[in-house]
């Protein structure tokens, strides 16, 4: 009877498992922990602060644009240590004493996929 129960919840672990591996999961899930809100947050200072100097609808300032196409030929590392560690010499803060390498790699695509206006 043992092994019946045994073999029983093996195949039931196996069974939850494949359907967790297969099953769509929320994309703030697969963005290392970002809360909804958080996302929120971010999409905002993207917009109000990194838009003061990049334009409020992005298409570029006194810092160029951050629009997917001028981006498109930018590598997604070389847009983050940008964010994170600034430009010396130049206009271009370090934002590491406020943001995350998560949520600034997060921010990365979010700018590369283009973020609609109403969001």
């Amino acid at each position: 009877m043992q092994a019946v129960f045994f073999v029983v919840t093996l195949f039931l672990a196996l069974l939850l498992a494949l359907l967790l591996a297969l099953s769509p999961t929320p994309l703030h899930a697969q963005e290392k922990g970002i809360s909804p809100s958080r996302q929120g947050e971010l999409i905002h200072l993207l917009k109000q602060d990194c838009g003061s100097c990049h334009g409020l609808t992005l298409a570029g300032g006194l810092g160029p644009p951050l629009l997917p196409a001028e981006l498109s030929g930018k590598p997604p590392e070389w847009l983050r240590d940008v964010i994170l560690d600034g430009i010396p010499n130049t206009a271009m803060p370090p934002w590491r004493p406020i943001l995350n390498e998560d949520e600034v790699t997060w921010l990365v695509k979010r700018m590369l996929q283009g973020i609609p206006h109403g969001q």
